[in-house]
């Protein structure tokens, strides 16, 4: 199998999954996730038509980034845990930050971005799981109201809505409850028409349940294994 025809299968299945929920196939977005994968994984992605690509690490992105800055309408995203130490750097590579956790990272991060006179599109990280071991804030943490009401005064970042890694179960089925949680955490938060926010992005769901996290609502699936295989992990 091919990254193409590996892509190629995930959108089958995703235009199936939506039809099933009575959606539109096309409100989906599908980004390939490449850590681990070397640029050569990117570029033969990109070959294949995708655009929208996700990475775990600004350290490890740093490395790949010269191969792919040069390439045309693509957009990287920032999907792991963000230091504060390193958003300068991600500001600069990355074209969308996904896992936003507290107020204080909102600013640093719209700092560099206002420096670098460019605009970056947010996502704020939910824990839906309560995992101790996973970034993300608590669904019911006050600091995801604090960041909504400061939204406004950060005039470099647009904050587009959730972002979660509910617990790894086995039969994808089990992780219903978790992306139907972020979805009505969402449909709550919208309800409240924070200034100078849009919540219009759930990203939720990978490679074993995004199927699930479509019929349950999500605008983006991201997906590594499935695209570019197994990973190694040193």
């Amino acid at each position: 199998m091919t990254i193409a025809s590996n892509l190629s299968a995930i959108h089958d299945r995703i235009t199936a999954a939506a039809r099933r929920s009575r959606r539109n196939p096309s409100d989906i977005a599908l980004m390939a996730v490449c850590k681990t994968f070397p640029s050569e994984a990117i570029l033969e992605a990109y070959d294949a038509g995708q655009r929208l690509f996700g990475e775990n690490r600004v350290q490890e992105f740093a490395e790949k980034f010269p191969k792919v800055a040069d390439l045309v309408d693509v957009r990287f995203h920032m999907i792991g845990h963000l230091q504060s130490n390193k958003t300068a750097k991600a500001a600069e590579i990355f074209h969308a930050v996904d896992s936003i956790d507290s107020a204080r990272l909102a600013q640093r991060l719209n700092d560099a971005a206002q420096k670098l006179g460019k605009a970056l599109a947010v996502l704020i990280e939910i824990n839906v799981g309560g995992e101790e071991a996973k970034s993300g804030l608590p669904p019911d943490s006050p600091e995801i109201e604090a960041i909504l009401m400061q939204a406004a005064q950060w005039t470099n970042l647009l904050i587009r809505g959730l972002m979660t890694v509910p617990p790894y179960i086995e039969d994808a089925e089990g992780t219903r409850p978790y992306f139907r949680k972020l979805r009505e955490l969402r449909d709550r938060l919208a309800a409240r028409k924070f200034t100078s926010v849009s919540l219009d992005v759930l990203s939720m769901g990978m490679s074993h349940d995004f199927e699930v996290a479509i019929e349950e609502g999500s605008t983006c699936v991201r997906i590594g294994t499935a695209i570019f295989g197994e990973r190694h992990y040193l």
